[in-house]
């Protein structure tokens, strides 16, 4: 009986901190930016991008994104997206440190792709 508890408690404890980083991290409103021109911004390698994504979406690896941020237009709204969301998160920080203003985490591509669907 003792284990069974420890593990519902552990379980509860994951599902409740999966929730908090979802909303901490997540913008609201992601289908009505891209609704309005938002630029999808697949983070994944080149190799997971092929094997499916966001039609429209363009692909720049998390590990590349240092040197090619200078393709993209500081004016233009990005979302991030990856294939968990934690790639995606670090992506947006890069970006906001090299002074793009509108950028915003969409998490895992899969998701977002049912959100705007």
């Amino acid at each position: 009986m003792k284990t069974i508890l420890i593990f519902c408690g552990a379980a509860l404890t994951i599902y409740v901190l999966y929730r908090i980083y979802k909303y901490q991290t997540l913008d609201d409103g992601l289908d009505q930016l891209i609704k309005k021109g938002a630029v999808i911004l697949d983070v994944r390698t080149e190799k997971e991008y092929e094997m499916g994504h966001i039609e429209g979406s363009v692909n720049i690896s998390l590990g590349t994104i240092r040197e090619r941020y200078v393709e993209l237009d500081r004016e233009k709204t990005y979302i991030t997206v990856c294939s968990h969301g934690l790639r995606s998160v670090k992506a947006e920080n890069i970006l906001k440190e090299r002074g793009f203003k509108h950028v915003h985490n969409g998490g895992a591509w899969t998701d977002l792709q049912g959100l705007i669907k």
